[in-house]
């Protein structure tokens, strides 16, 4: 692949828009090294595929040779963004942050050349800004430019609560990238407005504004966007089986939108692939060990791939089940699901009852009957088609 296709499948796949797309391509073209910025805010302790999107997009151009910027945002992560939300975001206390951050770097790393990367918390100059800073960063903006955001707008439409704190975060990510003088700055489409804060807010620097590459935001396993406080995420940090397991159940019409924007596999082998491939199950086969593989490795995703198959398509149950011990007497089903943690509450034990989801020494159970566990009786629970328990 020559240098110009190579710079026109980064600036095109998975992406919604580029600013500014001729000043980009000309500097790429250039033998000039950018230094390309991307933030996460640890809102939860994992980074899901979704946001790993832009993460790989961020290792594209490393590979390019240009210096990757990677900032955990542990000051704006308590401050919260609500690009995304059409309700306010609480704010967090510094220990849920300090939690949520604990492997950040790590997982980025499973992606990123750490040995390139220029690691950062914005803490580290974002603390020291004063009131005098902020007003004049603020001053570059009018309120209605904050309050004619769609989801903002929609927010003071049906008279929801807009906070003060929430018109300040744009600043701060802004101020990011004059703290680390970005060249370019990576972010989802929901991003825009704090991209473009970044670039008015370099100029009151006297920074060149930086570049923006907007990455489309990736459905989740239930058609809505990714995001972990709807739990329809996939974690980077998710076992292989498991990781495995959930791509299998992914909707066959994000076959194609999976492939493009959660693998490093080429736009031209995807296309051909799926072209040559009908089977929607043969095809998210291939994507789910491909997306396994990218976190894992081969050999493990060999293995999902192995017990994938042995368990769903010969009907075999899967090795190394969970063992719970359980004192002999009586007990309800829902108690025991709920004991087992194979659901969160009683309330979906019940549903997932209804639904026929629940089997008990792989037979259906269709009510929340009394279970009578003796000593030597090993009870098999299954929710689902991937969580089992074995009950002592």
């Amino acid at each position: 692949m020559s240098k110009e296709e190579k710079i026109e499948e980064l600036l095109t796949r998975g992406v919604s828009d580029v600013i500014d797309d001729k000043h980009l391509k000309t500097a790429l073209l250039s033998k000039n090294k950018l230094r390309v910025k991307l933030g996460i805010d640890p809102t939860s302790p994992n980074i899901h595929i979704g946001r790993a999107v832009s993460l790989w997009k961020l290792r594209a151009f490393q590979d390019m040779g240009h210096t990757a910027v990677f900032i955990v945002g542990d000051f704006t992560g308590r401050i919260g963004d609500t690009s995304d939300k059409d309700a306010e975001r609480p704010m967090l206390t510094e220990q849920q942050v300090k939690q949520n951050m604990k492997n950040y770097f790590a997982q980025a790393f499973k992606i990123l050349n750490k040995s390139k990367t220029e690691a950062y918390y914005n803490s580290k100059w974002l603390e020291k800004l004063g009131f005098l800073e902020l007003a004049r960063m603020a001053s570059l903006f009018s309120l209605h430019e904050f309050s004619s955001r769609e989801l903002i707008a929609k927010r003071l439409k049906a008279n929801k609560r807009v906070t003060f704190h929430e018109t300040m975060y744009p600043l701060m990510q802004g101020y990011d990238s004059v703290a680390v003088r970005a060249n370019v700055e990576l972010g989802g489409t929901d991003q825009r407005f704090n991209l473009l804060a970044g670039r008015t807010i370099q100029e009151l620097y006297n920074q060149a504004p930086q570049d923006i590459v907007m990455t489309e935001l990736l459905e989740g396993l239930d058609g809505r966007k990714m995001s972990s406080s709807w739990g329809n995420v996939i974690n980077i940090t998710d076992e292989p089986n498991d990781m495995f397991g959930k791509v299998m159940s992914l909707r066959d019409e994000l076959i194609p939108r999976y492939f493009e924007l959660a693998t490093i596999v080429s736009i031209q082998e995807v296309k051909t692939f799926l072209a040559k491939t009908g089977n929607p199950r043969d095809q998210k086969l291939q994507l789910a060990w491909q997306i396994t593989s990218q976190y894992h490795g081969k050999k493990l995703a060999d293995k999902a791939k192995a017990d994938f198959i042995a368990q769903f398509s010969k009907k075999e149950l899967p090795k190394n089940i969970e063992e719970v011990s359980v004192k002999p007497g009586s007990y309800k089903l829902v108690d025991l699901l709920v004991f087992t943690k194979l659901v969160l509450s009683k309330a979906e034990a019940r549903r997932m009852l209804e639904q026929g989801g629940v089997k008990v020494n792989e037979q259906k159970e269709i009510s929340d009957k009394e279970i009578q566990l003796q000593k030597k009786n090993d009870l098999l629970l299954q929710v689902g088609k991937r969580k089992f328990v074995k009950i002592k």
